[in-house]
Parts: C-alpha cells; structure tokens; sequence
C-alpha cells in the first residue's frame, strides 16, 4: 500500500472519527449502561456505539484487511495476522464513566507489524490527531490543520514526562531518573503518546501492560510526528503478536531531549 492510499484512507476516517467522539459525548449525556466483562474491566453501550460507527466504515474503507477490537476479540484464539486493523473505541472507558477528558478513540492500521496509519481522537478536548506514513502526523483543533514535528514546546533545559499513574513504580521513576526527567505529570489513555507528539511534553515509559489497541494509535501519530519508540531493552516494538500482548515501551519526543 503506496503512500497516496494511505492518505486516502485516513483522511476519510477523520469525519468518521469525529462522529464516533460526538457520539461518545451524547451517550454520556443520556447517562451510560455500564456492564462487567470477564476481565473485571467495564465497557459501555458508549464503546459499543463507537466500535460500531468505526469498524462499519473500516469495512467500507478495506473490506480485505480483518478487523481486531478491543470489544469483539476472542482472546483464547492466537493471532496470526501481520496486516490488520486495531481498534480500541474507547481507550480510558474508567475516566470516560466519570465524565474526565482524557478518553480517546483509537483506530491504527498494522501493516507488516508496524503502525502505518492511526487516528486518535480526543473529544472532550476537541483534538483529533491523525497519521499515515513516515513525517505526516496531524492535529486537527479549533478548525485547523497543525502538521506535528515533535518541536519541544517545554521549558529549555526541562525534560518532562506522563505517567499511566500518579505514584509511579520504582522501575519507571529509575528509569525517569536515568533520562533525566525534571517532572512528570500522570495522565491517562493514548493521549500519553500525542502530547509527546505535539511536543507538549517529551518522555514516557512504560512497563508490560495493556494490549495492543491501547498503544497503536497514538504509536502511529507519535512515530510519525518525529518521536522515537522502542522497547525498554531498545528494540522496535512492533505488533501481531499471538496474543496481543504489549511490551515494555520507551517514547522519546527526539533523539536529543533537550534540543
């Protein structure tokens, strides 16, 4: 898939994107039905509705390339796909429940194991964050089009971070320290990955956890906007694994921090 065709099919995925947060937004409104997954995790009639609104123009979009969401995946059968779709309808479902802003909805194409296209929106905030192919990674706010370069917009000679929590582990504040992170500030969802792209702040770590919807997103937009993302042990971290499971993850706003 050429460059021109990725561009075409995220493109047509904003105003779909941009529906599905509207969507979201109204559902809270009415007041949600939550209900209990097997996991312990909830899930609402909010995710449920956004998935719907995603994958039924994904299909249109690609009817060849499967579809993985985080609602509809049979996690006892192993993945053996290397091109697909990830979606996560709502990613920070807890915060979405109470009213916060920091959900997004999270659509990636995976091709070859690497994200080539992600759209992340983040509706409560009015951002819609959008990427395809190496350097074009977009945010969309207050009806402009701002191309994302990961220039630093934190104070010179400051390296600041976001955290999955408020009192991080003693690995990541380690690793914090070792990068020589003036502050961090918790923050939930994939919205993480965007402030790094946007260059609102530069660093984030994170050990194994979640899946791999959670973080292909925003892994496409941050990439794309100029961020570098490996492994803790500092390998590619790419996607298509057996059982979807994420690994450790460093995201970088540049090679030079503090540049």
């Amino acid at each position: 898939m050429n460059n021109n065709e990725l561009k075409n099919i995220a493109e047509n995925l904003i105003e779909t994107t941009e529906l599905a947060g509207n969507k979201s937004i109204e559902l809270y409104k009415k007041g949600l039905k939550k209900i209990i997954k097997p996991d312990n995790s909830p899930v609402t009639n909010g995710d449920l509705e956004v998935n719907k609104i995603l994958t039924d123009k994904i299909k249109e979009l690609t009817p060849n390339i499967p579809i993985v969401s985080e609602e509809t995946v049979d996690l006892k059968k192993k993945n053996t796909l290397n091109t697909f779709w990830l979606i996560d309808p709502i990613d920070g479902t807890k915060e979405y429940i109470v009213g916060q802003d920091e959900y997004t909805i999270n659509a990636a194409l995976i091709l070859n194991y690497i994200p080539a296209i992600g759209l992340v929106g983040a509706p409560k905030k009015n951002r819609l964050f959008y990427s395809y192919g190496k350097n074009n990674s977009y945010l969309i706010e207050n009806a402009k089009t701002i191309k994302l370069d990961c220039k630093k917009k934190t104070p010179k000679g400051k390296i600041t971070a976001v955290t999955g929590s408020s009192q991080p582990s003693s690995m990541i504040l380690g690793i914090l320290n070792k990068h020589k992170v003036t502050s961090y500030t918790p923050m939930h969802s994939s919205y993480k990955f965007c402030v790094i792209a946007t260059g609102e702040f530069d660093f984030y770590a994170a050990k194994e956890r979640a899946y791999e919807w959670d973080y292909a997103a925003g892994h496409a937009v941050a990439e794309n906007a100029g961020a570098i993302i490996t492994t803790l042990e500092n390998k590619p971290f790419k996607y298509g694994k057996d059982d979807y499971k994420n690994l450790s993850l460093i995201i970088k706003r540049g090679k030079i921090l503090d540049a």
